[in-house]
């Protein structure tokens, strides 16, 4: 049967918890972005070859790369900010999974990018999931 309403399992495979709302706000907001947030990336990945990737599925507004708040480099997450709802959709759907820079993508839908959000939430300063990574070495300087 058809429904007007995607589930919330497929809207999103996480709940921020820093959102400023309620479940339901959250998934209100996840339905009308024109955002995604991609994960799992390599820490060597640029900004070009976000753009040149995720271009395919539609016009780009903006890409804000995710840094380590303590060293200011790259710590494996960005946001994708689209001018349309149907390229956001588009890119979930085809680009997620798509390996880049020897590692399989995550993408999914984002309730909208804030000031603040791009700096990684780990103790160290890098994204949490990073200090559980097992090929994840700290020491290593990116510029």
């Amino acid at each position: 049967m058809a429904s007007l309403f995607k589930e919330q399992s497929k809207l999103s495979q996480y709940w921020d918890r820093r959102f400023p709302g309620s479940q339901e706000e959250f998934e209100q907001a996840l339905l009308a972005s024109t955002t995604v947030y991609i994960g799992n990336m390599s820490f060597y990945t640029t900004e070009e070859q976000v753009y040149e990737l995720f271009s395919r599925a539609g016009e780009i507004k903006k890409i804000i790369m995710g840094l380590d708040k303590n060293t200011k480099t790259p710590c494996g997450f960005c946001f994708v900010l689209y001018y349309s709802r149907e390229d956001t959709e588009d890119a979930v759907k085809y680009i997620s999974g798509t390996i880049l820079d020897d590692r399989p993508i995550r993408v999914d839908f984002d309730w909208g990018f804030q000031e603040g959000r791009q700096w990684g939430r780990g103790r160290s300063g890098g994204q949490v999931r990073d200090e559980y990574r097992t090929d994840y070495d700290p020491d290593i300087l990116l510029f």
